[in-house]
């Protein structure tokens, strides 16, 4: 690969891309992004502001309003104090003898271990900010003479009772799952036997289909929880999170005939509405 024909702009833009796909829970149905334009690197944060609840009081005709109440505000602050980067060369006899070349490639597996990386991240950061009063008690996926007994899909209807106690919009909701959990949903038919076009649209769009109000996302880097997995679901309005590709650079290593690539990917994420998640463990073993 010739230096000089070397875009930092494009790759940079491939590479985010590339990255946004894979990610999960970075997915938008998942976590908001409603304020990724305001960071831009490393160390940069953004103060989040909320305002109380508004009291609502009875009106008499003729009578003057009380005095207007003052409204409480609080802040939070989403700190983009994650890094993470990678590092790779390609010798040039290797570059020379590959039809295709190695440099696309080795991007795509660069791309893939980042968002593996901050998948993980944000899947520790929505499980440990869900409150412990919408961790639901934990249930078996089979009746204990091993016959399908549908409790995962309850667990699902329980999910979107605490969501709707704590006034989260119904349109909007999801839940990530593992695979081990994905294959007890297959076995149900009220998972699997959707034949609809909606439901086609759907799994075409990259979801794995719907259940009880939630759009079910699949992903390894969902946490276990005494070796079982864990149901994490929510509201798009809970979890916010924001990245950058902050570096990419081409360059030659100085004591070695090769190509060699370099990147930089920053991020951050912040549970700003902590009621509307809820999770649920699940004993896939029974």
């Amino acid at each position: 690969m010739a230096l000089d024909n070397f875009i930092p702009e494009i790759w940079s833009s491939q590479l985010l891309v590339n990255l946004k796909n894979e990610l999960v829970f970075g997915n938008p149905l998942v976590a908001n992004r409603n304020y990724e334009g305001e960071v831009s690197r490393f160390g940069d944060t953004v103060r989040i502001n909320s305002i109380g609840a508004v009291a609502v009081g009875d009106y008499t005709k003729n009578t003057n309003h009380a005095a207007p109440e003052t409204l409480s505000d609080s802040q939070m602050v989403m700190v983009i104090d994650q890094a993470k980067m990678f590092n790779f060369q390609i010798d040039s006899v290797d570059a020379a003898q590959q039809n295709p070349k190695l440099m696309g490639a080795a991007m795509r597996e660069a791309s893939f271990a980042l968002a593996n990386t901050a998948a993980g991240f944000l899947s520790a950061l929505i499980n440990s900010g869900t409150p412990a009063g919408n961790t639901l008690t934990a249930v078996s996926a089979d009746a204990a003479d091993g016959s399908e007994d549908g409790n995962v899909y309850r667990a699902f209807v329980d999910l979107g009772v605490k969501l709707d106690e704590n006034n989260a919009p119904s349109q909007g909701r999801w839940a990530v799952v593992r695979p081990s959990l994905l294959g007890v949903l297959r076995k149900d038919p009220r998972f699997a036997s959707f034949g609809t076009e909606a439901n086609r649209a759907v799994v075409a769009n990259g979801l794995v289909g719907t259940v009880a109000g939630f759009n079910i996302l699949v992903s390894n880097t969902s946490p276990l929880s005494n070796s079982n997995p864990q149901i994490l679901a929510g509201h798009s309005m809970a979890v916010t999170y924001a990245d950058q590709i902050e570096s990419l650079v081409a360059y030659q290593p100085e004591l070695r005939f090769a190509d060699a690539m370099k990147g930089l990917h920053v991020y951050g994420g912040k549970v700003i509405r902590p009621e509307l998640l809820a999770k649920v463990e699940v004993d896939v073993t029974v």
